[in-house]
């Protein structure tokens, strides 16, 4: 198996994670699956047990809110597949530790160079470990502006990884109603 990395990029509902687990399977190969969300409520403890139930009991399970990157490298074990599902709520999780309505301005800087640096080390994470790896994300950039000052912040630092993952990743599909369309693929493809 040639590693590489891909990225699946859409819309809520897209099909996105339904997507990259049908490209571990098919790569019949050890995996490590890396979720980001948190069980803040119980509706999103139901959406991570919903999730589960998708995923092969023999598959490994992180769960990790940050220091993804560096998780991965301790935790990789045998896996020869990792999927981060997902950046969404990676931006979302630091974006939480950093900002707050109160003391917006000096912060900004901060949440920024948090993320570029979450970003930046699990893209690291990608060069030095020996798995492929399947990245899934949402798209936020192709709606209406957002009427507040954190939904604008979060919808351009998500852009921003999305775009630092991108320009690393060896394939890139935007999901479209289940519908994965090639956006950017590797020459061995």
């Amino acid at each position: 198996m040639m590693m590489k990395t891909t990225l699946i990029i859409g819309g809520a509902r897209s099909g996105k994670s339904s997507y990259a687990l049908e490209l571990a399977r098919k790569a019949s190969l050890p995996v490590l699956f890396v979720a980001t969300a948190g069980a803040l409520d119980e509706e999103m403890k139901q959406r991570i047990e919903e999730h589960k139930r998708a995923r092969p009991a023999t598959w490994q399970t992180l769960e990790v809110q940050t220091y993804v990157g560096k998780r991965i490298r301790q935790e990789i074990g045998d896996a020869r597949v990792v999927i981060v599902d997902c950046i969404a709520l990676l931006v979302s999780n630091i974006l939480g530790q950093h900002y707050s309505a109160d003391n917006r301005t000096g912060e900004l800087k901060t949440v920024e160079e948090a993320i570029e640096g979450e970003i930046g080390e699990l893209i690291e994470c990608f060069r030095k470990v020996k798995a492929s790896f399947i990245v899934v994300s949402n798209e936020v950039g192709t709606g209406i502006v957002p009427a507040d000052r954190m939904s604008r912040l979060y919808r351009d630092l998500l852009g921003k990884a999305n775009q630092m993952l991108a320009q690393y990743a060896d394939e890139v599909f935007l999901m479209v109603a289940g519908i994965p369309l090639a956006v950017k693929m590797s020459r061995s493809s």
